[in-house]
């Protein structure tokens, strides 16, 4: 359903959360190695992240990548509009173009409740719910 670069920014952004508290910005190659990702890609995604305000980005010897305290606790679903767009939830199971309640296609009606239910997830997981088990050591963000 998401994209690999989607994944990507998400990685991205809750390793910028789990550095808020000691207020430590994060450069692109620092980013990229940490969570086993092309620094291309994660160059871009963070650009376009930062054009959409969901982090900040600062130039200069002390600059790079970071989350406020209010972005941090802004829903994943921030991140996943801002690089797949909002149709990401619509979308077909099997990639059909013309899929709808009234031209299913096989797997239309399981689909849509996964579908909706990974929504929901994503409007009310913050940021900040998912780098926590990161900083204590419960989950990862390689793989």
């Amino acid at each position: 359903m998401l994209s690999l670069t989607c994944k990507t920014a998400i990685k991205a952004v809750i390793y910028l959360a789990s550095k808020y508290e000691s207020g430590e910005k994060s450069g692109i190659k620092e980013i990229a190695e940490y969570i086993d990702a092309s620094e291309h890609t994660v160059g871009k995604m963070l650009q376009t992240l930062v054009k959409e305000e969901v982090i900040y980005s600062a130039k200069g010897p002390n600059g790079g990548f970071y989350i406020t305290a209010k972005q941090k606790h802004q829903p994943i679903i921030n991140i996943i509009e801002t690089i797949d767009g909002k149709d990401v939830f619509k979308q077909c199971g099997l990639g059909l173009s013309k899929c709808s309640s009234t031209h299913p296609c096989p797997i239309h009606n399981d689909y849509k409740v996964v579908r909706d239910l990974f929504k929901k997830l994503c409007r009310e997981k913050k940021i900040s719910n998912l780098c926590e088990p990161v900083n204590d050591g419960l989950a990862y963000l390689i793989g």
